[in-house]
């Protein structure tokens, strides 16, 4: 009877530890999500601040695992399980108090652009090191611990690895579908942290079984396992295996933005996928040791996997994933992601947890995690600032395989090499014989996706994003972010009408300005809107705009007239929020037309708190334009980014451009006048417009009133509801569907109960 109770005993607490495991996992990757947000918000999107939040994270988690593994080592009596509980709460803590961490480093940003700007870069990782350090260390030190705990309870490392990253998964999932929309990024913070703190009191109080005398449990058991895989061989395979995965990471997920559109949901689904895999992965080690495969075959065939998956992704934009149904979508997405990207990192994700299974000594444990999580971070920067840019995502990801390939031939029996040699070199002339030719004969997206042909002028891949700019022979230059179509240009009287609010971007609201010396345009596009600013005779106009492939490639498009190169211009590569909040200078106007507002990264270009940054950085006359795309935004949403400004700019109007039905919310400083009808820019020196003062006073459909009424339909942008990049609304963009102008239209109908101009079937 003993007997039975205390097996019964060990085994709730097994399936407790289990969980236990789960939950800090799915904890683990919520926070990486809230941490990307609050990085980007304080130190602005771009390329250098994901890969300096990734380096943080992944460099934190790595001295965490080294450092504790080599404390643990000599520690012949512990309680594990209490440990483990302990880290958690710390995670859970030092969690509530990243909004205070983040408000500091805004702070300290913008003094340090005004006053040492050299120092940015070295300011912005001492920041970030503070902020993360805590609970990225306490992340990383969980390892040797949940191994120490695996030894006392006789269960497998790579089984409980296994589980730890399938919550991973969860929590991705958690944080972009559920969490965020629901209690936006302060209630995420905060049940987080609850689960962190709810594990690690359930650990010390519930689980704990007691001491645990490691150097004796290792002595006993010592010889009783053989590894199949020497210590130098373990860590050139943590090493490989992890640069390999998250350099892979990169390059796959660059193309599948360009098939499934840069979407915070489309990020969420394909690295719940990846997650998953590698999750199952490490679930499966215990029954291939079972059966005595070989950790050399399992990396050759994910090399093989690699190679053969590469001609499938490069694909994916001809494939239709879009869907009405809003679920169905994302299901497509998860799906062909699983399928195609999961495979190769099912049979790559098992490497860790073996290695990591079959070593007996925290400081074994925390020496392969620590290395495989630095490679991981060199792994993403080498192929975001060196790999991508010279060779291209295919390319990169051929040369990845052969970098598997090569680690794995090694640890197989000398008599099997030359078969995965021979596969291996097969798979690779697959990948190179069905290669689609990106960038050199095709354009990944939209454009494909219409069954439109044209030569590529210009091609850039790097660590922001994919540019192209196309030439189709009939007066149309086209120009594509990431498989989406930006701007574009015509001369063809086909497409001149849905370019017409480019150039009127720039042009309104320097007309309803009585006097306008300082311009700034954010995000730059063709051009068209900055040469409309400059016709408008400015003093001097600052160009910005987050990508500096997109200004080199300014030439090709000659409706900007080189803009670029007049004296007044100047331009600065930045994230446009980022710019206000570091500048001295002061604006008369400020427009911008950035990607749409659901796209990943770009919602903050629609909130309350951008709007402030500008107000902040405008002349007592100012007036701030924001595109309004309404083809690409369901009618909550416009609502709500006309709230958002509103709430800032209480004198604001929406202006409809009578060709292209686009609309531009227009804000202004000074409260006390008529914006519909204050237009003293037509006073001035005679400028070539192609729209009469009286034609521009009727485009003005909604007066202040109006937008006050309009807002009540929407729900005010914020930094931490987040609604334009997570949650239902972002559902509602899909390539090639334009009901949701439709939609905007019978609101805004309804609203100046008046008929308005019936919308076009494309912008």
């Amino acid at each position: 009877m003993t007997d039975l109770s205390a097996a019964s005993q060990r085994s709730r607490i097994s399936v407790d530890i289990r969980l236990l495991v789960f939950f800090s996992g799915l904890a683990a990757l919520s926070w990486e999500v809230v941490w990307q947000i609050k990085s980007t918000l304080a130190l602005g999107v771009s390329a250098w601040g994901t890969a300096l939040t990734l380096a943080t994270t992944m460099g934190g988690m790595s001295l965490g695992a080294l450092l504790t593994g080599h404390i643990l080592k000599n520690k012949n009596r512990l309680r594990p399980v209490r440990l483990y509980g302990i880290l958690e709460i710390l995670i859970g803590l030092s969690g509530l108090l990243l909004p205070a961490a983040f408000q500091i480093i805004d702070r300290f940003d913008i003094w340090v652009y005004a006053t040492h700007p050299d120092y940015a870069a070295l300011v912005h990782i001492l920041s970030i090191a503070a902020a993360l350090g805590i609970p990225t260390f306490c992340l990383g030190a969980t390892l040797p611990v949940i191994g120490l705990v695996a030894q006392q309870h006789k269960m497998s490392l790579a089984l409980l690895y296994g589980l730890n990253t399938l919550g991973a998964a969860c929590g991705v999932l958690a944080a972009a579908f559920l969490l965020i929309p629901l209690l936006g990024v302060s209630g995420t913070i905060a049940a987080v942290a609850a689960v962190n703190i709810t594990v690690g009191f359930t650990a010390i109080f519930v689980t704990d079984a007691g001491v645990f005398e490691q150097k004796k449990h290792r002595q006993k058991k010592q010889g009783a396992t053989v590894a199949t895989v020497t210590w130098t061989a373990a860590l050139m395979t943590a090493f490989v295996t992890g640069f390999a995965t998250f350099a892979l990471e990169v390059a796959w997920f660059r193309s599948l933005t360009s098939a499934f559109l840069s979407t915070t949901d489309a990020f969420a689904m394909m690295l719940a996928a990846v997650l998953v895999a590698l999750g199952a992965g490490a679930r499966l080690v215990g029954f291939l040791k079972k059966r005595q495969y070989n950790l050399g075959a399992i990396l050759s065939c994910a090399a093989i996997l690699i190679l053969l998956a590469t001609p499938l992704v490069e694909r994916f934009d001809r494939l239709n994933f879009f869907s009405t149904i809003p679920v169905m979508m994302i299901l497509n997405w998860f799906f062909m992601s699983l399928y195609v990207v999961g495979v190769p990192m099912l049979f790559l994700g098992v490497a860790l947890p073996w290695l990591l299974d079959e070593q007996k000594n925290p400081k074994r444990w925390g020496g392969i995690y620590s290395l495989n999580a630095f490679a991981a971070v060199l792994g993403s920067v080498t192929a975001a600032w060196v790999l991508l840019p010279a060779f291209g995502f295919a390319r990169t990801a051929w040369l990845i395989g052969a970098l598997v390939l090569l680690t794995g031939l090694p640890l197989l029996p000398r008599a099997r090499r030359a078969v995965f040699l021979a596969a291996g070199i097969t798979a690779l002339l697959v990948a190179v014989v069905f290669e689609s030719g990106i960038g050199r004969t095709r354009v990944q997206g939209w454009p494909e996706q219409k069954g439109l042909t044209g030569e590529i002028l210009a091609f850039h891949e790097g660590p922001d994003a994919t540019i192209s700019a196309m030439d189709y022979g009939d007066g149309r230059r086209i120009l594509i972010i990431n498989g989406f179509l930006t701007t574009s240009e015509s001369s063809s009287d086909n497409w001149i009408d849905s370019l017409h609010y480019m150039p009127w971007m720039g042009h309104l609201p320097m007309l309803m300005h009585p006097d306008p010396k300082k311009a700034l345009v954010i995000c730059f596009g063709t051009g068209q809107t900055a040469h409309a600013v400059r016709l408008e005779k400015p003093e001097t106009l600052n160009i910005v705009d987050l990508n500096k492939a997109v200004l080199k490639m300014a030439p090709i498009f000659t409706t900007n007239q080189n803009v670029l190169q007049d004296p007044i211009v100047k331009t600065t590569v930045m994230d446009g929020r980022a710019y206000l909040r570091r500048t001295q200078e002061k604006y008369d106007v400020i427009t911008l037309e950035p990607m749409p507002p659901n796209f990943a990264g770009t919602g903050a270009l629609y909130s309350r708190e951008f709007y402030q940054a500008a107000r902040e950085k405008m002349t007592e006359n100012g007036i701030i334009a924001q595109w309004m795309p309404f083809h690409l935004m369901s009618d909550f949403s416009s609502a709500s980014i006309a709230a958002a400004l509103q709430s800032v700019f209480p004198n604001a109007v929406l202006w409809l451009d009578p060709p292209s039905t686009t609309g531009i919310l227009i804000g202004s400083v000074n409260e006390d006048i008529d914006l519909t009808k204050n237009l003293p820019g037509y006073d001035r020196a005679e400028i070539a417009r192609d729209m009469s003062a009286e034609d521009v006073r009727k485009a003005f459909i909604l007066d202040r009133k109006a937008v006050e009424a309009y807002s009540r339909f929407g729900q005010i942008v914020s930094d931490d509801n987040q609604i334009l990049s997570y949650g239902k609304e972002i559902l509602a963009t899909r390539r090639g569907d334009y009901f949701n102008t439709q939609e905007n239209f019978q609101l805004l109908e309804k609203i100046t109960n008046r008929p308005l101009l019936s919308p076009t079937s494309e912008n």
